[in-house]
């Protein structure tokens, strides 16, 4: 059994600075989950998410006598230099003429749900993410014309983080601790994360 010296850890005091963005298409079959290896997006500007679900309290005895939270996962916005080709096919359906070289957005293209994995650096040590279960909408077109100066406008996806089952939980999305186990840590990004069941 591995042992950890808690001594030598500690919570990070502060986080900063969004990288290591990766996505991991997969496939479901009978319920079970099966993650591709994690493609890198380069380019990382920022990540912003915001909770999805409702409190619902239930009144009685002329007070709050019991409050149902109700977790439907995240509305994110990704921020990042330029949306990669392969991403665009694998995330948003879009398909490649090869002969022509060309990309298509089509009508009724089908989009792959993924896994999107970040970090965010710390004072001690960076902290490793998973989404489990996103979906990115169609991100818009836009540009400026040149100036005195050469400004790079980010492009931005709008991803929705659902929850998923795996492992016999409904996950949303995992992080890195303090005392997550180097072999976990370090193979964040190989493989997507999940919970090796017990002999």
């Amino acid at each position: 059994m591995l042992k950890l010296d808690l001594q030598f850890f500690s919570d990070n005091k502060v986080e900063y600075g969004l990288s290591n963005v990766h996505y991991a298409p997969y496939t479901e079959v009978d319920g079970v989950v099966t993650f591709d290896t994690p493609i890198p997006i380069p380019g990382a500007v920022s990540m912003t998410s915001t909770p999805s679900g409702e409190s619902t309290p239930f009144h009685a005895d002329n007070m709050v006598y019991y409050l149902v939270d109700t977790n439907q996962g995240y509305e994110a916005t990704l921020s990042i230099a330029n949306i990669p080709q392969q991403f665009a096919i694998d995330a948003l359906g879009e398909q490649l003429d090869e002969t022509d070289g060309v990309l298509n957005e089509v009508a009724d293209a089908q989009k792959k749900r993924f896994a999107l994995l970040f970090q965010f650096e710390g004072d001690k040590q960076a902290v490793r993410h998973v989404m489990y279960n996103c979906q990115a909408s169609r991100p818009g077109v836009s540009g400026s014309t040149k100036t005195g100066s050469t400004e790079i406008t980010p492009k931005e996806l709008t991803l929705a983080a659902s929850p998923i089952k795996i492992a016999d939980k409904l996950l949303v999305k995992t992080k890195t601790t303090a005392t997550t186990p180097p072999a976990i840590y370090d193979s964040w990004f190989d493989t997507v994360y999940q919970k090796t069941p017990q002999v």
